[in-house]
């Protein structure tokens, strides 16, 4: 997801200098001007705009508050921009210890997948202050079609969490929808055009749809990345006091998808243990 990102803003022709715990995923933008540097300290160094996009929150935490992370080079007027999708609260306070050095921190997770990110129509959920904000907006907009302001520090992070849950659950209803289907002898495909058109679509059904039926697994998002963002939606919920009934489901059949070795494919593989439970519970 970074790639394309700062591929973008290079493009627009700001001065770029990155930083990856693997150098060579950077050689495409360093081949194409950018500037390579050997810690988020220095990054932090020579920015006044830092962007980091990273899996979780333990990487986001080493990123910022580490040994060589960019709270140490931290500096009035400094902003950070976090596109990583991680745990609110964690968010919060790393905001916190920034601003004792006069910096601030963005929440701003996106959702749209790689698709979204090489063609710059992510949606991006922000954040924070509102000035930081208004300051780098010109910037997200270089990456994103749909580009909102929140509310304060962790509302970004809130706001992908329900996003979250909004597209895993509306995934686990296409998966049952065509086991139902199938085992009813209908012609997937044309199933799908018959409800696609109407008050059933969704982008789960139009895009993850047929490659369920054409047991199309290959990453668009990983099941692997959805279980972490799934676990930090149930970690949230616990903390506001909530019991939800959909979202622990959804994340115990991912589970049994990881368990069948789906991990590292897309998201529609879930249909693979959503079928196999409905056959094997008869």
């Amino acid at each position: 997801m970074g790639l394309p990102m700062a591929g973008h803003l290079l493009e627009a022709g700001y001065p770029l200098t990155v930083n990856t715990r693997t150098k060579s995923k950077a050689d495409d933008l360093l081949a194409r001007g950018a500037r390579w540097t050997d810690s988020p300290k220095s990054a932090a160094q020579q920015a006044d705009v830092i962007f980091i996009c990273v899996p979780d929150t333990p990487d986001v935490e080493k990123v910022i508050l580490g040994a060589d992370g960019i709270i140490h080079a931290a500096r009035v007027g400094q902003i950070v921009v976090d596109h990583s999708t991680i745990s609110p609260s964690a968010t919060r306070e790393m905001a916190r210890q920034l601003a004792e050095r006069g910096a601030t921190l963005l929440d701003a997770p996106v959702s749209g997948g790689d698709v979204g990110a090489k063609n710059a129509t992510l949606s991006i959920m922000v954040g924070g202050d509102p000035s930081a904000f208004n300051q780098v907006k010109p910037l997200l907009e270089r990456m994103g079609k749909t580009i909102t302001h929140c509310g304060g520090s962790g509302t970004g992070q809130l706001t992908k969490l329900v996003n979250q849950i909004l597209v895993s659950i509306t995934n686990l209803a296409v998966c049952e929808a065509l086991t139902f289907a199938m085992k009813n002898g209908l012609v997937a495909h044309k199933t799908l055009s018959a409800v696609g058109g109407g008050a059933a679509s969704s982008w789960q059904l139009l895009n993850l749809g047929p490659k369920m039926v054409d047991e199309d697994f290959r990453p668009g998002f990983m099941i692997d990345l959805q279980q972490k963002d799934l676990r930090l939606c149930l970690q949230a919920a616990s903390e506001a006091g909530l019991e939800l009934s959909a979202l622990p489901l959804v994340h115990k059949l991912f589970n049994q998808a990881q368990a069948d070795g789906h991990g590292r494919d897309g998201t529609q593989a879930l249909f693979d243990a959503v079928r196999k439970r409905a056959v094997s519970d008869q």
